[in-house]
């Protein structure tokens, strides 16, 4: 049966009441999709900004009619209680004057209203580098245990088919060890059940068990060894080359022994590099949408959006931000 990658998901967080940050609410793209998501029932978001401004766009756009909940930072009536648990969470690294400067970012209040429970999700970036995004997740809500980097991934696409594959890490990591590859690999399968995706996981290289002797080969050996020790009962093999991991004839008779070869649907590159190329391969070349990065391996979701991100992409990424919050328990049913 042909599936809408979308539709199963709108189904999966329509009506669970999700509540989404939106910092940059002083961003039309932002705005119009924010609206969207509420006015579909998918989505409740809080948009963090000037009241007026918010306001005035909604209402250009023909939503001003839904009560919608526009926080700004430099009027939070419980600003004080959130400086005081950012400075317990920030242990002596910074100080009462220096909180204060940050929590008035929108980005560090955002990540701020999910780590206190108010929110269960953000996503922001379309007007903030990655680093800004990033930096105040990995401060506040951190890594979850065990992990000990986030990494983002591209969910590979083709709507209304059955093709579907995860490739990671094509947005952070520029040259990860094998331990840092193990961890990634394995926290990339969980992210593929988001997207009802059984996970068969190919750790890649040039080189298929052992055809070729080089460093970069024997990096990706060791981080299958160590990934298959971090989750015994997962499907994943390496090191593979794609027409391997892909393609079932060149399976048989590269990695005859594999029961991942030949099958498998997430994609482990050994570096940002070659993930980074593999993907927009695929994109141009394959013509798959390429929907991300999205960001795993943090204790809460928080998404970082492309700077050129049209509001049908922030649409996108907030339904996928809703899905991680359901699927990892922030939002009970």
């Amino acid at each position: 049966m042909i599936r809408s990658l979308f539709g199963e998901l709108r189904s999966k967080v329509a009506g669970k009441g999700i509540k989404i940050v939106f910092p940059e609410g002083n961003d039309e793209r932002v705005v119009r999709a924010a609206a969207r998501l509420k006015f579909e029932g998918l989505v409740d978001p809080i948009i963090l900004g000037e009241a007026d401004q918010v306001k005035n766009l909604l209402k250009q756009f023909g939503f001003a009619d839904q009560n919608y909940t526009i926080i700004n930072p430099n009027t939070y009536p419980d600003f004080d209680k959130m400086k005081e648990l950012f400075l317990e969470i920030r242990k002596g690294k910074a100080t009462p004057e220096v909180a204060e400067k940050l929590l008035r970012d929108v980005n560090y209040f955002g990540v701020m209203l999910v780590k206190m429970g108010l929110a269960d999700g953000m996503v922001s970036g379309a007007i903030h580098s990655t680093a800004d995004t990033v930096r105040p997740a990995l401060q506040i809500i951190k890594t979850k245990p065990g992990i000990s980097r986030t990494s983002g991934v591209f969910l590979m696409n083709r709507e209304n088919t059955n093709e579907r594959y995860i490739f990671a890490d094509c947005a952070i990591n520029i040259d990860p060890e094998a331990q840092e590859l193990a961890e990634i690999a394995v926290n990339t399968a969980e992210t593929a059940k988001i997207f009802d995706i059984d996970p068969q996981v190919a750790l890649l290289s040039f080189s298929t068990k052992g055809s070729a002797k080089a460093p970069q080969a024997e990096k990706v050996q060791e981080a299958t060894k160590i990934a298959k020790e971090l989750a015994p009962d997962l499907a994943l093999d390496g090191e593979l080359q794609f027409d391997a991991a892909f393609v079932p004839e060149t399976a048989a008779i590269k990695a005859p022994d594999s029961d991942v070869a030949g099958h498998a649907n997430v994609f482990v590159f050994p570096d940002l590099q070659s993930g980074n190329i593999g993907y927009k391969i695929a994109q141009r070349l394959g013509m798959f949408e390429a929907v991300g990065p999205i960001l795993q391996g943090l204790n809460m979701p928080v998404n970082d959006l492309s700077r050129g991100s049209s509001a049908e992409d922030i649409y996108k990424l907030a339904i996928i931000t809703a899905a991680q919050a359901l699927d990892w328990g922030y939002k009970k049913d």
